[in-house]
């Protein structure tokens, strides 16, 4: 009952940032909606599928600029590793994220050889997005920490104790420590289709990408269809990677909008810390993982002014042999233009 609490709190909170003025700045004009970056926050949570097993919980806050010319490091990737031309629409972002993975049975002390491994990873994230010409590509790298050090047990333990849970009793058995990072490549393509002249439409989006690391590698490839009005202001909404998610920014036109999306992702998994362990070392738990893996995702994104606010609903195939099914979570995003 709590956990349905926090999300009305998490959904008052958008009405009350929509409904609120923009601050006056002086009298300078206020910033075009392009130029203003995205703050967003996701979680995601099997609970909204009553369930409390494998991939259990995500979080992430991630901040996006507005467009802006790159400097450095970014200016390298935008331009010379991306093909940045003189149309195009470069942003920098950085994200702090924390993803929680159990086995079915959180009961049990032992070690649980066919199910889940217990893992935490905790990372920080720096990405370059361009857009251009109805594309968009983007440069990602996570690096953190694997295992105990990601306080993955701290944090779902005292979770369960505010919601009056049961607790969690095998963390003793979790991947260990290792530092990790992923490099992932993303690209989305969209043909938009708008039907009469109020911006109500659809479009179809594509989307291929890859990761490389020690925490994560595989190649991935979806498609996402929606239907509603300004789609042109976004390519869906943020979700926790590995996932089929946006491309993390939103620039509204009008005052309120909405859209409803369904997608498909399908992924080949070359290594998973999470099922695998470690590249480097033995004894860490592990599962056989599948080596092909597919989700469907279903949702609705409504935007409020500069509040954008999503619910998605998944459903992923088995990750491993011995899996008792496949998977269904929730994911809850709230991104705000500042």
């Amino acid at each position: 009952m709590r956990k349905k609490a926090g999300f009305a709190a998490l959904f008052s909170s958008a009405l009350m940032l929509s409904a609120a003025p923009a601050r006056a700045e002086d009298d300078a004009p206020p910033l075009p909606m392009e130029e203003r970056a995205t703050w967003a926050f996701v979680w995601e949570n099997d609970y909204f599928a009553n369930t409390d097993r494998n991939y259990t919980n995500g979080l992430r806050i991630s901040y996006l600029s507005g467009l802006k010319q790159p400097e450095g490091v970014s200016s390298l990737l935008a331009h010379d590793i991306l093909g940045a031309g003189d149309d195009a629409g470069i942003r920098r972002g950085f994200a702090v994220g924390h993803s929680i993975f159990t086995p079915q049975d959180t009961l049990a002390t032992e070690p649980l050889p066919d199910q889940h491994p217990y893992a935490g990873w905790l990372y920080g994230e720096y990405s370059v997005v361009v857009e251009q010409r109805q594309r968009v590509q983007q440069i990602t790298l996570q690096a953190g920490v694997v295992g105990p050090g990601a306080q993955g047990e701290w944090l779902q333990n005292n979770w369960h104790d505010i919601i009056g849970g049961d607790p969690v009793n095998g963390w003793d058995n979790q991947i260990r420590n290792e530092p990790g990072f992923v490099l992932s490549y993303d690209r989305q393509f969209r043909a938009l289709r708008e039907i009469g002249d109020n911006g109500f439409g659809a479009d179809i989006t594509p989307s291929v990408g890859v990761s490389l690391g020690n925490v994560d590698t595989r190649a991935r490839g979806g498609l996402t269809f929606r239907i509603g009005n300004d789609l042109r202001s976004d390519y869906g909404p943020p979700r926790v990677r590995p996932a089929l998610a946006g491309a993390g920014f939103f620039s509204p036109v009008d005052d309120f909008s909405w859209y409803l999306f369904l997608g498909v992702n399908g992924s080949a998994v070359a290594h998973n810390i999470f099922l695998d362990g470690s590249l480097f070392r033995d004894g860490d738990p592990s599962v056989e993982k599948e080596v092909l893996v597919g989700e469907a995702q279903a949702g609705i994104a409504l935007q409020f002014r500069r509040v954008q606010l999503a619910y998605t609903f998944v459903r992923r195939t088995k990750e491993f042999e011995t899996q008792d099914g496949a998977q269904q979570f929730g994911a809850v995003s709230l991104s705000v233009k500042f």
